[in-house]
C-alpha cells in the first residue's frame, strides 16, 4: 500500500483506529531517533579511537 493510499483512508478510521495510528507512528520515530543517535554515538567511538590510535603513535617517537 502505498502513502497516497494510506492517506486517502484515514478519514474513514475512528478515533481510536486513528490515536493507534498516532501511536504507531510515535513508537516509529522513537525508533528511527534511537537508530540515529547509535549510529552517531558509534561514529564519534570510531573518530575518538582514530584520535586516541594516532596519538599513542606520536608518543612511541
Amino acid at each position: 500500500m502505498s502513502a497516497a493510499e494510506i492517506m486517502q483512508e484515514l478519514p474513514k478510521l475512528t478515533a481510536d483506529e486513528r490515536a493507534a495510528v498516532r501511536q504507531r507512528l510515535r513508537e516509529l520515530e522513537e525508533q528511527d531517533e534511537s537508530l540515529f543517535l547509535h549510529e552517531a554515538a558509534d561514529s564519534m567511538f570510531k573518530d575518538m579511537d582514530k584520535q586516541e590510535a594516532k596519538n599513542a603513535r606520536r608518543k612511541t617517537r
